[in-house]
């Protein structure tokens, strides 16, 4: 797939996730051919007021490239001057895309991520002066619409392209919906008819058939993986498989607790004990979903305080799954 000048080896991509694509995750969701990944959503008002736990976000490996720093804001000059200040001079950024898509309560009484659906010219506005400046290629993020009584993807998709954006990512979901609800293809195709830029279709891909179904149903260029990738990071070499005619195959529960553990081991390197405890939790619970006996070992973890216990409980599980 191509973006502007840059060309992917693949179009199937790691979406956005605030909290959960750090760089540790990141760094197995490229080793298991993900074709571009993307950081957790970093203020543009904070990094621009120097926040320092907003900069760590941007902490980026040589073993994950590519990856797209997600920026959202509502201040069209004040997203421009951190794009030119801090990510035109960083080679290990390859794009930016621009959050104006999420749902959150805290962002949205903001007016940014999705609020912005409702505000057009301002959107478009922001755009414009992001790509005036940027070096490298722009891209957005967007839903559905708003509401139900606020459907404007195409619409919206028009005015981004009219402004710059060098690619659009569709969630096939209203602001009001949140993550519930069935994600709407049919606005995704809609979509790709009405530009010429590339469309990264997003919503409801779990498994790997649902690329595939994604695909024909939207002839999306893209397809962007967000929930379907938690504890299930071989979505990516399983999806890239079945497109290529070969057998997409499940781990097995052991390889299942191996990744975890590997996981755990990257995000104590990145991250350290504190933050890899209090994060790996949540991972843990995804990996080890649907497992014999998983609840039992979810609560062991999540009242380990320390990553050699947890490893220890991860470990034990490994050798009784057997």
């Amino acid at each position: 797939m191509k973006i502007a000048d840059l060309q992917f080896e693949n179009n199937v991509f790691l979406a956005p996730m605030a909290g959960v694509t750090d760089i540790a995750f990141r760094r197995i969701c490229r080793e298991l051919g993900c074709g571009l990944l993307y950081t957790e959503m970093v203020s543009a008002k904070a990094l621009y007021y120097g926040s320092e736990n907003t900069e760590a976000l941007l902490r980026i490996s040589e073993e994950e490239k590519p990856v797209a720093v997600q920026i959202f804001g509502r201040e069209p000059e004040i997203m421009a001057e951190v794009v030119e200040k801090y990510f035109n001079k960083r080679e290990d950024i390859y794009l930016i895309d621009i959050n104006m898509g999420c749902p959150a309560p805290k962002i949205i009484k903001n007016g940014e991520g999705s609020a912005l659906m409702l505000e057009e010219t301002l959107a478009s506005e922001i755009v414009y002066k992001i790509k005036k400046v940027s070096n490298k290629p722009v891209t957005v993020k967007f839903r559905k619409g708003y509401s139900k009584d606020s459907i404007n993807a195409v619409e919206f998709a028009k005015a981004m392209e009219a402004a710059g954006a060098d690619a659009i990512a569709v969630h096939g979901r209203t602001r009001e919906q949140m993550y519930e609800g069935r994600a709407d293809w049919d606005i995704i195709a809609q979509v790709k008819k009405a530009v010429e830029i590339p469309v990264i279709g997003n919503g409801d891909v779990f498994l790997p058939e649902d690329a595939l179904r994604m695909t024909e149903v939207t002839h999306c260029d893209g397809i962007m993986i967000a929930r379907g990738s938690q504890g299930n990071p071989w979505i990516f070499k399983q999806i890239q498989d079945l497109l290529n005619g070969r057998i997409a195959v499940e781990p097995s529960p052991c390889e299942r607790i191996e990744m975890c553990i590997r996981h755990y081991e990257l995000s104590l390197y990145y991250n350290g004990e504190d933050k890899a405890v209090r994060e790996m939790r949540k991972h843990i619970s995804w990996y080890i979903k649907g497992l014999k006996q998983c609840t039992e070992v979810k609560n062991a973890v999540n009242a380990e305080k320390t990553s050699k216990g947890a490893i220890e409980i991860l470990r034990s599980y490994k050798d009784f799954l057997k």
